[in-house]
């Protein structure tokens, strides 16, 4: 059994999406974007329907004069399009469940759920970044208004807790990614919880909060990982639908296609391997879920 878990995760990590690959964390953007509702989103001109919009009678309402400053925020930072506004957020949270095929063994409902999507009708996007400093991205990401969680790794952000105080002081929501991003299938109980709940504990002493999502290094978990994390305080696993790269996307889907609640992981690791940057990457990634007609949201209000 050893040696098979040791073989796929030697797959894991010569092969993207399909084999669940998280590239190596030293200079990651994983941008997670949960697809929701254009359905209801501003147009570039200002316009807006139900929550998201002006209400009726009230044309230069607040939602349309904030999507007319993203008009002009996303030609500043060059973007092909005026980002979608998304829907108002929903009433409640809606009821996860672990994605078919990713379950443990011998696991049950009482365990985080593993999901690659979240429950919605609408057409949005969450976004979340990594353990990458690049404080263009948080200009652009604040003059953009679009939000974004973060999943940090400690043995990446350690040498700066401030940049990431920063993030959180703009609104971003800091999550678990381990402390050193390692394979957790080939640690014992006793290593993934110092792995796991060590980052919760320093989460929660420089950043004043724990967290109540984790994502595991490279996708890949096992039934301690999941049990372990709920111990600490971890409510959901999150994965992904999607890989979005500089240069292209990866879709864990036959149709090739972005669907309402996918969560889009996006890679970045730095001038030297994409050849472009941060805003590089937002720009791309963008365009695709522009052009698509999903908008992005907050992931914290779906999970």
């Amino acid at each position: 059994m050893q040696d098979v878990r040791q073989k796929e995760d030697l797959r894991v990590r010569r092969h993207g999406l399909g084999a669940m690959r998280r590239g190596p964390g030293h200079v990651v953007l994983a941008a997670l974007l949960v697809a929701a509702a254009a359905s209801g989103c501003a147009s570039e001109s200002g316009g807006g329907h139900g929550a998201a919009g002006p209400a009726a009678g009230h044309p230069g309402g607040p939602a349309q004069r904030t999507q007319a400053a993203r008009a002009v925020a996303a030609r500043k930072w060059g973007l092909a399009d005026t980002p979608l506004a998304p829907p108002a957020p929903p009433a409640g949270k809606p009821r996860l469940t672990t994605r078919k095929g990713f379950e443990v063994e011998g696991g049950d409902d009482s365990l985080p759920p593993v999901i690659t999507t979240v429950p919605t009708g609408e057409r949005i996007v969450l976004l979340d970044d990594g353990d990458n400093k690049d404080p263009e991205l948080l200009r652009m990401m604040a003059e953009l208004d679009i939000p974004y969680s973060a999943f940090l790794s400690d043995y990446l952000v350690r040498n700066d807790y401030g940049y990431f105080k920063e993030m959180q002081n703009r609104g971003v929501t800091l999550n678990n990614h381990t402390l050193n991003h390692p394979y957790l299938r080939g640690l014992s109980s006793s290593e993934q919880k110092s792995e796991i709940c060590g980052q919760q504990d320093i989460i929660e002493k420089e950043f004043g909060r724990r967290p109540t999502l984790f994502r595991p290094p490279y996708g890949t978990y096992n039934g301690d990982t999941l049990r372990i994390a709920q111990s600490c305080g971890i409510r959901a696993v999150l994965l992904w639908a999607e890989e979005a790269f500089p240069d292209r996307m990866e879709w864990r889907e036959p149709d090739r296609d972005l669907h309402p609640g996918d969560i889009i992981l996006t890679h970045f690791r730095g001038r030297k391997d994409w050849g472009g940057s941060m805003a590089d990457l937002i720009r791309a990634v963008m365009k695709t879920i522009t052009d698509k007609g999903y908008a992005v949201a907050r992931l914290e209000d779906y999970v």
